[in-house]
């Protein structure tokens, strides 16, 4: 994990709980981009890919993850501002992940390279989809499109 984070929220508190921590927001740089990206991608390539583009663009902090456990467990400690979810993981798809972030209240598309055969609960299929591979432009317009 690379991380490239701007100190938004001063110094940790030791007496602030794990949901505190959980439900702060981070976007606080200014920017108008997300303070804090979590990428959930299985290939070290394009999880690279995809941190070297959002810091490109001004994002604080870009936290990469292989696995659903991996995820949720990052998840847990720090909420993000906006979430990229590979759709099919190794043995394991993200679904559970987008589940989470949809009770956080926090916005993310899902990234995959199969196009409309890949299926996706119906619960979920109206979630915004990259598909790999992504050009900047589509990866800036979901990060600008992320509040709507």
């Amino acid at each position: 994990m690379r991380c490239a984070q701007a100190s938004c929220r001063g110094s940790p508190d030791p007496k602030t709980s794990n949901q505190d921590a959980i439900m702060a927001p981070a976007n606080c740089n200014g920017t108008g981009w997300p303070a804090d990206v979590l990428i959930v991608e299985d290939d070290p390539i394009i999880a690279i890919d995809f941190e070297d583009r959002l810091l490109g663009f001004g994002v604080a902090a870009v936290r990469t993850v292989g696995s659903v456990t991996q995820a949720l467990n990052a998840i847990a400690k720090r909420r993000p501002d906006f979430a990229l979810l590979d759709v099919e993981l190794i043995r394991e798809t993200s679904f559970a992940i987008a589940e989470r972030l949809i009770a956080l209240k926090v916005p993310f598309v899902f990234v995959t390279g199969y196009g409309a055969e890949v299926r996706i609960p119906p619960g979920l299929a109206g979630r915004p989809r990259l598909q790999k591979p992504c050009s900047s432009e589509a990866l800036e317009a979901a990060l600008q499109a992320r509040d709507t």
